[in-house]
């Protein structure tokens, strides 16, 4: 891979890809901070469209500028975020079991995990959601690739393509199919990732609430046997 450029500034009018390589836009120019960071790029789409990307969303490559996938960088944010809610949850509660937060400051910030948490698992969930729809797409392209290639295959069989649109048309049908089975590849990728972060929570779950099972002493108990007592000397009576 190219190492990082040193003058973004020089790709001003070049063209901006995305990961695969695809052009998605030419760059028009740079948001520039007083100290002199680059905080975004304002991109020229193919249909007149300006957008502006902020700096977490593109690459500077000596080569190049890439820009990255938001659905990527969406999934690495929750991987991320996630476990350090965990993390700081359980450092609350051990600060509480040392006794070195007050208590009602303890359920408070308990409160404050516990909503920031369920924001997150609800967004992941949404997530998870997003990527199934992009995997269904690239299936459904990967089949329309494969029923034009056989298509090609027949005409040109029975002689109604040349061999040079044949050749051509083969080459950019395999590139696609090349291309978007790497997409889709990387999206269950992703979605991997994501669902074992969610299942690791559950199971983090279940074992805090085993660990309370543990420590709770039972509310109840088996009552004691019965005590038997045998009475000795008991006699029959005359009448």
């Amino acid at each position: 891979m190219s190492k990082p450029s040193s003058n973004p500034l020089l790709f001003i009018g070049k063209p901006l890809r995305d990961e695969y390589g695809r052009q998605v836009g030419e760059i028009a120019s740079f948001l520039v901070s007083p100290n002199g960071r680059i905080d975004g790029v304002l991109v020229k789409h193919g249909d007149g469209e300006f957008l502006t990307y902020s700096s977490d969303h593109f690459k500077l490559y000596n080569d190049g500028i890439v820009l990255l996938l938001p659905l990527k960088l969406k999934v690495k944010s929750l991987c991320d975020e996630i476990p350090l809610i965990w993390r700081k949850d359980q450092a609350l509660n051990e600060l509480s079991g040392k006794k070195k937060v007050p208590s009602d400051l303890i359920e408070i910030l308990r409160r404050n995990f516990e909503g920031a948490l369920n924001q997150l698992k609800t967004d992941a969930k949404a997530t998870l959601q997003e990527i199934d729809r992009e995997i269904q797409t690239r299936d459904t392209q990967i089949k329309n690739l494969n029923s034009s290639l056989i298509n090609l295959e027949i005409e040109h069989e029975i002689g109604r393509i040349d061999d040079s649109s044949y050749q051509k048309s083969m080459g950019m049908i395999l590139e696609g199919l090349k291309q978007v089975n790497t997409e889709k590849s990387d999206l269950e990728a992703m979605r991997s990732n994501l669902s074992n972060m969610l299942l690791g929570e559950k199971s983090v779950t279940t074992e805090k609430q085993v660990e309370l099972q543990k420590e709770t002493p039972p509310t109840s108990s088996l009552p004691e046997p019965p005590v038997v007592v045998h009475v000795k000397g008991a006699g029959k009576t005359s009448s």
